[in-house]
Formats: C-alpha cells, structure tokens, sequence
C-alpha cells in the first residue's frame, strides 16, 4: 500500500509540473508562438543558409554587370638581360638609343618598367545583357526560396507549437482519468468492506488505476519531446513545459475555401523565375555567332633604374570572331535550350503539384472542422454517461464492466476532442502555409 502510494505521487507529480503550465507561467514568462515564430526567422540554421544563398545569387549579379565597365590593370617588370634584341628594345623604350653601341655584344641591360592598361567591350551581340538579366532573374528565383524556406518554417513551429500544447493537453486527459480511477476505486473499497461486490471488481480497478499511472507517465514524457522539437524548428532553446501559453478563445471559425490562391506561392514564382533564367542563358549561347569589339589603351614607363622614367603609350581596337569552334557553340546551344525546357516542365509540374497541395490542406481543414463540433458532443454525452454509471454502480445497479466501459468511453472521447482542437489550429496553419499567406504576413520585403 505505501508503494502504491508514493506511485501515486509520482505520477501526480509529473502531471503537476508539465499540465499546469498555465499557472507556473503567472509566475514567469510565457512564450507565445508568434515568439517561437519570430525567434525562428532570427535564429533557424536552416534559414540563415538560404539568406546566405541569396546573397551569393545577388553576387553574381554584380559579377554580371561588371562586364560594362572598362577593366584596369596595373603591373610592375625588371628584367636585365645581354641578350641583343631585348637590349636593343630596352634602350629604344629609355630613349637611350646610341649607335655607338656594339649590338652585336651589348653590355648588361636592365629595365624597370610600369604599366598602366585599360581595355572596353564596345560590341558583344548583347552578350553582357544577357548575362546580367539571367543573374537578376536567377537572384530572384533564390530570394522566392528563401520565401518558401521561411513559409515552412513558420508552419513547422505552429505545428510543433500545438503540438506541444497538444501533448500537455492529453497529459491533462490521462491525469483526470487517473483521478476518476482513483475514486471509482475508492467507492469498490466500500462496497467491498460492506460485502456488496466482490473483491474482483477492486483488482480490476487496481490494474486500469496501474495503466492509467503508465498512460500518465508516457504522456508526460510525450510533452518534453513536442517541446523539444518545437526547439529544434526554433533553432534555439527557448522553450519549456511550463513556458507554454495556450491559445485564447475557442476555436477559429471555419476555413475558407479559397482555392485558387496557389499561384501565390513563392515556390510558383521562384520555379517562373528560373525558367526565365534558363531562357535568358539560351538566347546568350545565339549570340556566342557575333563578333566582339573591344577599345584597348596602355601608358609605359620604362627607367633604366638609374635615370628619370621615359614614357609611351599605345591605344587601338580589336576584333575577334570565332569562325569555327569544332560545334562547341551548336552543343552549348543545345544543352542550354534543354535545360530551359526542364526548367518550363517543372514549373508547370510545380504549379499543378501545389494546386493538388491547397486543395488537401483546405480539405484537411474542413474535416477537422468537422470533427470538434462532433467530439464536444460526444463529450458532453460520455461525461453523463460516466456520471449515470458511477452512481449506479454505488447503488449496486451496474457491474465494473460498465463502469470501466463508461470511464474508457469518456476518456477516448476527451482525447478526440483535444486532438480535433488543435488538429484544426495545425491544419489552419498548413492552409495558410499551401496559400502562402504566412510568409506574406510575417515576412516584409527589403
């Protein structure tokens, strides 16, 4: 007896720390889920690795647009040599030409030169355009993932979210049914000592009061487990059991059924944006055909170490074409026309395969809908019938298998109800989630 007791308080005393959240978190700080979702988008891996994606993408922009402007190039040469031409053309560039020098043997000649040159694209068939316009569109289609990444994680930590609120709510459930046990037990103990059951019905109340302590206990370890992977969609330990705050009110009204909002979704744009991108890539393989025309211009310095610098120039156009690339162009062409038509199949596919997305999430919505206004009924008529079979089987008009039929009944119907309530909150937020509206609210464009 005195180990049935201190399981007793065991059991209790999980169930104590883990359901009554709602009354330690007067004393502390709660933790709402729109914290959750906000320290999620400050603080997630996953996230922070697509913004850095994104950065790289808008990168390659600036790469794209650098072909616009002049290159500069500096450099620095000493060279000494006795080698006849290259003294010869050393002490032309010094301006120290002397034909009483032997060219045939010259002495040791030693040159410092300094360069300065710059080189323009003028013509390139729109090559550079093109190029730019692909890294834009490419940048873009990165940002509408890094919308998508964001548009899941706000759904994934609402889930996790009531699901821990959830996981604390049948905790609840499994406290109060050990409670109901514990009384039913205690009216089999009077009625054993008064000789009106037999010693039968207090076993079998002992072993559902032993499963119930189990239940309890399974259930509140179910709680540490949603919160801890609440933290981990968080990305940060930020919450725990008795930080929850429940959510306020009933529950929301019915969904909406709006089911053509799927082209919102950043997923459709992103997948439009990277066809485009491909598109763009193709037509710059066309124009590999064209000729480039390029302006070209160097100033030289050259000092023989020992005496003041003399300086040149020399500026021109250049032109190159290539006439045959051994049908290198044609199967660059190719694959890049290729991959465009991929990138158009799988937006199509994308669009359709997230249409078919907010079609079942909306009807998942409705039928969870539909199930809270069934399970608070059912509730309603379990409690009574709980009630009606207690008090007749303390008058010795129904035997413990009612009872416990009746305790069971409501017990299971106390779990539907608290899994149908949050179930619809979840598949609210995973409509929310197919529309795209989360990101939308959440997240506010640069």
């Amino acid at each position: 007896m005195k180990n049935r007791s201190r399981l007793i308080g065991i059991g209790w005393g999980l169930g104590a720390v883990l359901v009554c959240g709602a009354v330690v978190a007067a004393e502390v700080s709660v933790v709402t889920v729109d914290t959750c979702i906000q320290s999620a988008l400050d603080a997630n891996p996953g996230l922070a690795a697509a913004a850095h994606r994104l950065e790289a993408s808008e990168a390659a922009i600036q790469q794209a647009r650098a072909a616009y402007f002049p290159m500069l190039k500096t450099a620095g040469t000493y060279a000494r040599t006795d080698n006849p031409p290259q003294a010869f053309m050393m002490a032309l560039n010094q301006r120290a030409f002397s034909m009483d020098r032997d060219f045939n043997n010259p002495e040791d000649t030693e040159n410092l030169r300094l360069s300065l040159e710059a080189r323009y694209r003028l013509f390139d068939g729109g090559r550079r355009s093109l190029d730019s316009e692909a890294a834009g569109l490419s940048a873009a289609a990165t940002a509408e993932a890094v919308r998508t990444a964001q548009n899941e994680l706000i759904h994934q930590v609402t889930r996790a979210y009531y699901g821990a609120l959830q996981a604390q709510a049948m905790t609840q459930v499994q406290a109060d049914t050990l409670h109901s046990l514990e009384e039913n037990l205690r009216v089999a103990n009077e009625r054993l000592k008064a000789g009106s059951v037999v010693r039968t019905d207090v076993l079998n109340l002992e072993v559902k009061l032993a499963e119930a302590r189990e239940d309890l206990m399974r259930a509140s370890n179910g709680v540490l487990l949603a919160v801890a992977a609440l933290n981990t969609a968080i990305g940060a330990e930020l919450v725990t059991a008795d930080r929850l705050a429940g959510p306020a009110g009933a529950a929301p009204p019915p969904p909406e059924a709006d089911l053509d909002a799927a082209s919102e979704r950043p997923e459709i744009k992103g997948t439009r944006l990277a066809a485009e991108a491909y598109q763009r890539s193709w037509q710059r393989t066309r124009r590999d055909y064209l000729p480039n025309f390029s302006a070209f211009g160097s100033l030289d310095w050259d000092s023989d170490v020992s005496t003041e610098f003399e300086n040149s120039y020399m500026v021109g156009v250049v032109a190159d074409w290539d006439i045959f690339t051994g049908f290198q162009r044609q199967g660059a062409s190719r694959q890049a026309g290729a991959q465009w038509r991929v990138a158009r199949s799988v937006a199509e596919e994308a669009r359709n395969q997230l249409q078919l997305d907010l079609t079942t999430a909306y009807l998942q919505a409705s039928e969870a809908w539909g199930r809270i206004g069934v399970a608070q009924k059912g509730v309603v008529s379990a409690a009574e019938a709980q009630r009606m079979t207690r008090e007749r089987y303390e008058q010795g008009a129904a035997d413990i298998t009612e009872l416990l039929t009746a305790e069971v009944g409501l017990s299971a119907m106390r779990t539907r109800d608290v899994a149908a309530q949050y179930d619809y909150r979840i598949a609210l937020s995973n409509v929310a989630r197919a529309r795209g509206d989360l990101v939308s609210k959440w997240v506010v464009d640069d």
